[in-house]
């Protein structure tokens, strides 16, 4: 049964909602300005949850309520400076890693391996962007940007990304089955 446009575009703000929330788990990490968040974890979440369109729309929903100087960022922040500061790749990057992550799913299947495969790729892409925006923003080496904005993060990266497709799995299969969202082929 299709949903209507009204339904699905509350799914979407739920979506914003859950990285918003998750995104407020936050831990610093000593001698680096970017700390360890929820945040990728409720974009693999929601991603996995909700497939390519309705997560990446999430997402885009997120990065401009973010934008618009509501504190939906990390440690209640939120504006352009932000967005344009030393993290703001990471926040940019959500959106090419919901697409591709979206995309991986739908060619591939809801299946768990699939979808930590494609949580580990939105991991890589997400700390992709991050290190090369650090790099350039704070003016380090590639290697400074290297060990500041990406190898503090991969080991618990990949924990987040198996949690997210893991418990993302369920959740779609049950909400399917509820038929409170659309069936994946």
């Amino acid at each position: 049964m299709k949903k209507s446009s009204t339904y699905q575009y509350v799914l979407t703000a739920f979506g914003a909602a859950i990285v918003s929330v998750l995104a407020q788990i936050s831990i610093p990490i000593p001698l680096s300005p970017v700390p360890i968040t929820g945040q990728t974890l409720a974009i693999g979440l929601v991603v996995t949850i909700l497939g390519t369109r309705l997560g990446t729309l999430s997402v885009l929903l997120y990065i401009l309520i973010g934008a618009t100087g509501l504190p939906v960022y990390s440690n209640f922040s939120g504006g352009p400076s932000i967005l344009f500061g030393p993290t703001g790749g990471y926040i940019v990057g959500f959106l090419p890693t919901a697409i591709i992550m979206g995309l991986y799913l739908k060619k591939f299947g809801l299946t768990i391996p699939h979808a930590i495969a494609s949580n580990v790729i939105g991991m890589v892409i997400t700390l992709a962007f991050g290190t090369v925006w650090l790099k350039f923003a704070m003016n380090l080496s590639w290697m400074g940007a290297f060990m500041s904005g990406a190898a503090p993060f991969i080991i618990l990266g990949l924990a987040k990304a198996v949690l997210a497709a893991w418990v993302g799995v369920i959740v779609r299969r049950r909400l399917e089955s509820a038929r409170l969202i659309e069936a994946t082929a």
